[in-house]
């Protein structure tokens, strides 16, 4: 009888634990609402009180790269190399990643995020602002940069100084530039986010402006190195079929130097420019509300079960 009244007990006790749970909520549903008021009210308040931010994007399409697929100087020396080893000529391993590859390091590199803001003057805009009175603009902070003065005033702990470090200033940037690549197409979407959506149109317009000037430089530089070189090569053998060799080679870096001088989009190829964002991409003000009630609504109901357990401890106690 004992065993058989068991599960039936088991399930009433449920039962009046959970009535208890309701009446001790029940009781205390005042607090209850007080305090999700509260932390309802303080998300709007915060969800107000944080600034637009706009995103700007831009549609890449690599470039035809002329050294991918096997192709180029690094292929024509790969399919060479034996020849030119009986010649006593050593032209090197063949390899490399592709252009594409490269110009996206680059884009995200210490060094060029340096010279892009060097060169368009952007680290006081970047660096020493903050949101402006209207929506969408910035000024900047004088608790930040004496514009006046023209001199960083800013509090910062050490090893900070008042001047933003390169470091500092790529840290900051690559929290706002965003890189993605469609796995099927191979296409690139660039993205930066700002409060400011004009200063962010002409940023991104810039930075990849910059990419393939840089791009095309050092490919420039690296040909007429190779065309150098070649040359020098060329002048030490005798062997016809080595300076036909040669001679292939030359034209190849040639034809490379040519097409680097007409091509103005050499890395990427715009194929959907960026534009001035008219709507903000965050903060998302109303998620934020709603969050912030069921937290405060949680919390309250976490607090009040636990003044009643620990009053209830005590009264046992005593």
């Amino acid at each position: 009888m004992e065993s058989n009244n068991s599960p039936q007990r088991q399930v009433m006790d449920d039962e009046i634990d959970l009535l208890e749970l309701w009446n001790v909520l029940w009781k205390a549903k005042f607090i209850i609402i007080a305090i999700t008021a509260v932390f309802a009210v303080g998300s709007v308040a915060y969800a107000l009180w944080l600034p637009d931010i706009y995103r700007t994007e831009v549609l890449l399409s690599p470039a035809a790269d002329d050294d991918s697929a096997g192709g180029g100087l690094s292929a024509g020396l790969g399919q060479l190399g034996g020849l030119a080893g009986l010649a006593g000529i050593d032209l090197g391993s063949p390899g490399g990643v592709l252009q594409k590859d490269r110009a996206l390091a680059v884009m995200q590199s210490r060094f060029f995020i340096k010279d892009f803001f060097d060169q368009h003057d952007l680290v006081v805009p970047f660096m020493g602002s903050k949101p402006g009175a209207v929506t969408g603009t910035v000024e900047i902070d004088p608790e930040l940069y004496d514009a006046a003065n023209q001199q960083w005033v800013r509090e910062v702990s050490p090893p900070r100084q008042a001047a933003p470090s390169d470091e500092e200033v790529y840290e900051a940037f690559s929290e706002i530039l965003i890189v993605e690549e469609d796995d099927i197409t191979g296409l690139l979407t660039v993205s930066l986010e700002w409060y400011d959506p004009t200063q962010i149109k002409n940023w991104m317009g810039w930075l990849v402006d910059d990419l393939n000037s840089y791009m095309r430089e050092d490919d420039l530089l690296e040909s007429q190195r190779s065309i150098d070189y070649l040359t020098e090569q060329l002048q030490k053998t005798s062997l016809v079929e080595m300076r036909n060799v040669f001679f292939n080679l030359i034209e190849q870096q040639t034809q490379k130097v040519m097409l680097a001088d007409v091509r103005e989009e050499y890395a990427f190829e715009i194929l959907d420019p960026a534009v001035i964002p008219e709507r903000k991409s965050a903060p998302g003000r109303a998620l934020i509300c709603i969050l912030g009630t069921l937290l405060g609504g949680m919390l309250a109901v976490l607090f009040v079960l636990l003044r009643h357990y620990a009053s209830r401890e005590k009264e046992a106690l005593a």
